[in-house]
């Protein structure tokens, strides 16, 4: 259980450093899409909202499931 954890918190560390990178680029290339007249940028910004909706999907899911399952458990 402990690894499972440690394991997780790795990952998302590891994972906040990559995506910080990506930012960057992606705003580069908005920015300059932007100066240029091109609708890029529109496109991406709506990309990156898309993206970000699903963790907090799954984060609602995982609140929803484990208060269920505690009030199950508390039934018992």
């Amino acid at each position: 259980m402990i690894y499972n954890r440690i394991f997780f918190i790795i990952t998302f560390i590891l994972c906040h450093v990559v995506s910080y990178a990506q930012c960057s680029m992606c705003r580069a290339v908005a920015e300059s899409s932007h100066n240029g007249g091109s609708s890029i940028a529109n496109g991406l910004n709506t990309g990156i909202l898309y993206l970000m909706l699903f963790p907090y999907i799954l984060l609602v899911y995982a609140l929803i499931r484990i208060y269920f399952k505690e009030k199950q458990q508390t039934k018992m």
